[in-house]
């Protein structure tokens, strides 16, 4: 009965590799239209957001492996449709200010997100980092938006 279980079981993990969540392939981007920071919050960006919010995107091993990489790849999509930090001279000034906004609103709370960290150590931000990031982040808002 046992052997039965864990066969199907293995049999219906093997079926769902068939489905597959796809992010967009990434562009060929031009450096110029990467966001401008300062290099302590450039290096903060890329070690704890570049993983979903650029096309930089380290997949880990199960990032590919469904019903994981469902989850991993969603997080992803969602993440660059919502900003991507590679491609920020696209974005006009009154999307940027919304952005510049979230950023400073979000990086204390929900970003990165728990489930990230949990796999990712070197992605964790102090209460220091967080704060400065929150601080360029205002530091860049207009007041006429």
């Amino acid at each position: 009965m046992f052997k039965t279980i864990l066969v199907w079981v293995f049999g219906a993990l093997l079926l769902l590799q068939a489905i597959q969540i796809t992010i967009p392939e990434p562009e060929a981007v031009d450096p110029k239209e990467e966001i401008k920071a300062p290099q302590e919050i450039m290096t903060m960006l890329r070690t704890s957001c570049y993983d979903c919010h650029s096309y930089e995107t380290r997949l880990p091993w199960y990032g590919n492996v469904a019903p994981i990489s469902w989850e991993v790849r969603s997080h992803i999509k969602n993440g660059r449709a919502w900003l991507n930090f590679q491609t920020w001279e696209r974005y006009d000034e009154e999307k940027k200010q919304k952005l510049y906004k979230g950023i400073a609103k979000t990086i204390n709370f929900s970003m990165p997100i728990p489930m990230y960290l949990s796999l990712h150590e070197e992605a964790k931000l102090t209460r220091e980092q967080r704060e400065e990031i929150k601080k360029w982040a205002e530091s860049n808002i207009k007041e006429e938006y």
